[in-house]
């Protein structure tokens, strides 16, 4: 399936809302879906690190890194782990870097650029809270929906 949003707008228009930014697509695949955990965390990558190394089937990463563009949260070895682990997706409102590599891996990574800067590893952040960004409010255990048309977010899951 190469587009999945506009299918899922003809059908279900008043249960979704669609992000207000473009962002990029990186990874191989750039359609996915999935049921929302979150990360909210400034320049430290920590927490994106720790969710990613454990099961993400049926689920999407989105990390409220507050649009930074200093430091990339999430670069190709992490990308890898999430590959590894089964995870449909990872969404940053932020940076990635290793950009070349990523694009080779079988996951849809979706960022607003790259840095070639990793962060520093302190730990900070906070994980399964609701972030805000893009004109949307992400709630843990909501669903998000995405291709190279967007990104959009429902309460429930919608039929496919």
């Amino acid at each position: 399936m190469l587009d999945l949003l506009p299918d899922l707008f003809d059908q279900y228009a008043n249960q979704l809302s669609l992000a207000n930014v473009p962002f990029q697509d990186f990874g191989a695949n750039t359609c996915f879906y999935g049921e929302i955990v979150t990360v909210d965390c400034f320049n430290d990558n920590s927490k994106v690190k720790a969710l990613l190394a454990t099961s993400g089937e049926g689920k999407v990463l989105v990390v409220d890194g507050h649009g930074s563009m200093n430091r990339a949260l999430l670069g190709d070895m992490i990308a890898e782990s999430a590959v590894k682990h089964n995870w449909q997706a990872v969404i940053i409102n932020g940076c990635i870097r290793d950009a070349g590599t990523i694009a080779t891996l079988p996951i849809a990574v979706k960022a607003l650029g790259t840095c070639p800067i990793k962060t520093e590893k302190l730990g900070q952040g906070q994980t399964n809270v609701d972030v805000y960004f893009a004109g949307l409010k992400f709630t843990p255990g909501h669903y998000v929906y995405g291709d190279k048309n967007g990104i959009a977010i429902s309460q429930s899951l919608l039929s496919i």
